[in-house]
C-alpha cells in the first residue's frame, strides 16, 4: 500500500504567528527540541511508514527549508523511484502563489496525472507527532473509502480552531464544520469534540476530478476544510480513522501538537522535560530523522573562579558548553555557551547562542546567533522586554535572529 501512494506535504504556510521565528524561515524549518526541524516529524512518520515518494509544497521564504532537506534528507534512491523533491509555485495555472490548501495541489495536477500511484496522502509538514501512515492507509482501503480523514478527539472549547466533525457507528463522516463557532460536541462525551488532523487519504483520480471541479468555482477559497470536504461528505463515501490506536508500528502516545502560535510552540518544547514526556522520541525503531552537524561532544567545565557548571532537567546539544553557568528546565541547541554565573531557566536557545558572564535568562525563546552580554536580563522585566522584544499573551519573550544589543 505505501509503495503505491503518492505523499504531499504541504509546507507553504507564512507562519505569521510564530513572528519572529518565521522571520527568515518557513514554519516547518523552525528548529524543535534542540535538535530537529519542525518537518523532521512527519517526514519521519513518512519513512516509516514505507512511503518514499514524496513532494513537498514549498512557498514562503523556503531556503531554510530546502537546505535542511538538501542536508538532513537526500536519503532516498531516484533510480528506485524514490524521492523527496521540493515543489514550489511554478504558475502553472495562473499568476498566483498558492491561495489554499486544495489551490496548492491544485496548481501542481500535472505531477500527479503523471505519476503511477493510485493514492494519495496528504500531509500538512508543521505538526509535531508521530503516525504511522501505513495504518492509516490500511483502513483507507478496507472501508473502500473515497477519502479518509485522520481525527482526534480535543477538549469541546479547543475544537473551533479544526475542522469538526460528525460521525456515525460505522466512522462514517456524515457532517463537517471548519473551524465553527460552536463546535459540536460527541454524543457520547460532551466535553470534546472530534477534528480533522488535516491528514487525507484519496483515490488519485478522484482527488484530480475533485480539484478541477474546485478550480473552476469562482466563489470557493480553495481549501480542503472550507470546500472540498463538505462537498464531498454527501456525495461521498468520507470516513474517519481516529489517531492514536492500536493500529501500526508506532507506540501509541497520543501526542499531536500544532506549534502555530509561540506560546503553543514553547509548550510543545517544555513537554520534552517532564519526568516522562509525552511525546515518546526514544522508541529505537521510530527514531526522528533529522540532519546532525559536524560539532563535537558537549560538556560542562569549571569557570575561572572555580565554579562548575551545573544543568538539571534541560537537554543539551552537542558542542554546547556550560563554563561555569546554571541551566534549569532548558532546552540549549548546538554550540550554545554558557559562560561563568551566568543563569538560564525555563528557556530555549537555538544554535551558537553565547550567554555571558553573569547575565540572566527566563522564559524565552533565544534565535541563533545571538550573544547575550555579560550581566543582561531576558525575561525578568516586563516593560524593558516589550521595548526590545515580542512578547507573547503568556509573557514568552523571543529575541530574534543575531539580534545586536
Amino acid at each position: 500500500m505505501p509503495a503505491q501512494t503518492l505523499t504531499i506535504l504541504l509546507a507553504g504556510g507564512s507562519g505569521s504567528r510564530l513572528q519572529p521565528l518565521t522571520a527568515d524561515r518557513a514554519k516547518p524549518a523552525v528548529p524543535f527540541g534542540g535538535k530537529y526541524r519542525v518537518i523532521d516529524f512527519t517526514l519521519s512518520n513518512c519513512l516509516h511508514s514505507g512511503l518514499r515518494r514524496i513532494l513537498v509544497l514549498t512557498q514562503y521564504k523556503s531556503h531554510s527549508l530546502h537546505k535542511h532537506l538538501r542536508d538532513g534528507w537526500a536519503i532516498f534512491n531516484p533510480e528506485c523511484g524514490e524521492y523527496i523533491t521540493e515543489v514550489p509555485p511554478q504558475m502553472r495555472t495562473g499568476a498566483s502563489w498558492y491561495t489554499g490548501t486544495a489551490d496548492a495541489i491544485g496548481q501542481n495536477l500535472f505531477l500527479l496525472e503523471r505519476n503511477s500511484a493510485d493514492k494519495v496522502l496528504i500531509l500538512a509538514a508543521d505538526h509535531i507527532y508521530r503516525m504511522d501512515y501505513a495504518a492509516l492507509l490500511a483502513a483507507h482501503d478496507e472501508k473502500a473509502a473515497d477519502l479518509t480523514i485522520a481525527c482526534m478527539k480535543v477538549p469541546l472549547e479547543e475544537a473551533s480552531a479544526f475542522g469538526v466533525m460528525a460521525i456515525d457507528e460505522e466512522s462514517r463522516i456524515v457532517e463537517f464544520q471548519e473551524k465553527p463557532d460552536h463546535p459540536k460536541p460527541m454524543p457520547d462525551d460532551p466535553q470534546t469534540a472530534l477534528v480533522s488532523m488535516g491528514i487525507y487519504v484519496f483515490p488519485k483520480g478522484l482527488l484530480i476530478e475533485a480539484l478541477r471541479e474546485d478550480s473552476a468555482r469562482s466563489a470557493s477559497s480553495h481549501d480542503f476544510g472550507k470546500d472540498l470536504i463538505p462537498r464531498m461528505i454527501a456525495s461521498h463515501r468520507v470516513y474517519a480513522y481516529e489517531f492514536g490506536g492500536s493500529r501500526g508500528r508506532v507506540t501509541p502516545d497520543r501526542y499531536w501538537r500544532d506549534v502555530g502560535s509561540i506560546d503553543a510552540y514553547y509548550e510543545a518544547n517544555m513537554d520534552l522535560l517532564k519526568p516522562v514526556p509525552p511525546l515518546d522520541l526514544y522508541q529505537r525503531d521510530w527514531a526522528i530523522r533529522t540532519y546532525h552537524g559536524q560539532n563535537p561532544p558537549a560538556r560542562m567545565v569549571p569557570g575561572a573562579s572555580g565554579r562548575d557548571g551545573l544543568m538539571t532537567n534541560s537537554i543539551m546539544g552537542a558542542g554546547t558548553v556550560i563554563v561555569g553557568g546554571a541551566v534549569r528546565h532548558s532546552i540549549l541547541a548546538s554550540r550554545v555557551h554558557v559562560r561563568e554565573e551566568a543563569e538560564v531557566e525555563d528557556a530555549i536557545l537555538f544554535d551558537h547562542v553565547v550567554v555571558g558572564e553573569g547575565a540572566k535568562v527566563r522564559r524565552c525563546i533565544v534565535d541563533k546567533h545571538v550573544v547575550i552580554p555579560p550581566g543582561e536580563t531576558i525575561g525578568l522585566d516586563e516593560e524593558k522586554d516589550a521595548r526590545r522584544f515580542t512578547r507573547s499573551s503568556k509573557g514568552i519573550v523571543v529575541v530574534p535572529e543575531a539580534y545586536k544589543f
